[in-house]
């Protein structure tokens, strides 16, 4: 919350008339910012889409090379690198995931760093676009996390397959 305060600060709420009587009024809320203050917008963005990603890829590898690691020591029988590449194929949805987010958030961040103005009568099919986009991840949440993943995808399976046996009981 802290690292946007300053969009709030910014904020200007501007009534544009729409049609010649002055009957149809829109309001618009507009941020302006100095160019300082555009480039910490900037590398706040960035630092927002970029730095969570960066955390669960760091995690990812993380458990997957500390389980390698735990595994060889223990199993000799197998070189470390059969290990890591087990580890690898075994979790491989916490590196996919991560990396799928991070494309679709890609076009929420060229729509927010989009600095002209455009009126939006014209192109409403882009901020139609701009504001559904940002749902798409959570829209995709099954197919970024459960379908890679073995163990989830499993437990999706079972969950369907117990009300057909107590049905068929």
């Amino acid at each position: 919350m802290g690292s946007i305060i300053h969009e709030p600060i910014h904020r200007e709420l501007h009534e544009v008339n729409t049609e010649t009587n002055k009957v149809d009024i829109n309001r618009w809320c507009l941020t302006r910012y100095s160019p300082s203050v555009q480039q910490y917008n900037t590398i706040i963005l960035f630092f927002h889409l970029i730095g969570p990603c960066i955390i669960n890829l760091g995690s990812a590898l993380f458990i997957i090379f500390g389980s390698a690691q735990q595994r060889s020591t223990a199993q000799t029988s197998r070189t470390p690198r059969e290990h890591i590449y087990n580890q690898f194929s075994e979790h491989k949805q916490l590196l996919i995931s991560p990396i799928i987010l991070l494309i679709l958030s890609l076009p929420r961040l060229i729509m927010s760093m989009l600095s002209e103005c455009i009126n939006p009568s014209n192109h409403r099919l882009l901020f139609i676009f701009g504001y559904f986009i940002s749902f798409t991840p959570s829209m995709l949440i099954f197919i970024i996390f459960v379908l890679p993943s073995a163990l989830y995808r499993k437990k999706f399976q079972e969950t369907f397959r117990r009300p057909r046996r107590l049905i068929h009981s």
